[in-house]
């Protein structure tokens, strides 16, 4: 006669995780704490002017400036991803230190252009918001804002896999991969925005657990949204992007 499972047999069968499960949960955990720390640190100024000025919009130039810091440490945090090569790898801080300085003038020469096209936008924005055609453009300049976005991500990710892609061929291959792979760059954008906005109601426990979170997840969109574009072909676990055939 069999014996009657009881409910704290039950319990103990739900919570019976493996070592595996365990391992890969902390790896995640750890990557996620890495990439925090060094957004934090790269960004350290940006982070320190936001805490200080409590309307930040008010200084478009001065904040802008600052955000430039923003595109390199997005860059790092998508190398030290891609350094674990299974769930299960926990890459260490130096890694985070070495993709920093590796894509460092890349992702500043794009995230620059980024911010500048983002003002130019804004600007135009603002300006023709209560003209006579504001109707017609305001939506359209969103929209455009919203692609440079999209873009500028898959920039920053082709600049880890295709780090000898040139600045044009890149900015084309991000731009048609963002219309392309819409649904997964808007998804990325919001999950960023998400994030901006928990640091900015929590700084402390929001720095410390969603933008690495949101990252993670910006990282794998970014890699699927250009993986029809990478051959599998490219030495030292990096990859270059190839025009889709008509």
């Amino acid at each position: 006669m069999t014996a009657p499972t009881t409910p704290h047999r039950t319990l103990s069968a739900r919570v019976n995780v493996s070592a595996d499960t365990w391992t890969t949960v902390w790896s995640f955990v750890h990557r996620v704490l890495v990439v925090n720390l060094g957004l934090a640190v790269t960004n350290l100024p940006l982070l320190v002017a936001l805490a200080v000025v409590a309307q930040p919009w008010r200084y478009p130039v001065f904040f802008g400036l600052l955000a430039i810091s923003v595109g390199p440490s997005l860059a790092a945090a998508f190398g030290y991803l891609a350094r674990a090569a299974t769930p299960a790898d926990q890459p260490p801080v130096r890694d985070f230190i070495r993709a920093y300085r590796r894509f460092f003038v890349s992702a500043l020469a794009r995230w620059t252009a980024t911010v500048a096209l983002l003002a130019i936008l804004t600007t135009d924005i603002v300006v023709l918001h209560d003209s006579r055609y504001g109707a017609l453009l305001v939506p359209l300049l969103a929209v455009m804002a919203v692609l440079v976005l999209a873009a500028s991500l898959q920039t920053l990710a082709l600049a880890v896999l295709a780090p000898r892609l040139g600045f044009g061929p890149a900015v084309r291959i991000a731009a048609y991969t963002a219309v392309r792979r819409a649904p997964l760059s808007l998804f990325s954008l919001v999950l960023l925005l998400v994030a901006a906005l928990s640091v900015n109601q929590a700084p402390l426990l929001g720095l410390a657990t969603v933008p690495g979170c949101a990252l993670v997840a910006v990282w794998v969109n970014s890699r699927a949204a250009l993986a029809h574009l990478i051959p599998d072909d490219e030495p030292d676990g990096h990859h270059a992007p190839r025009e889709e055939q008509a």
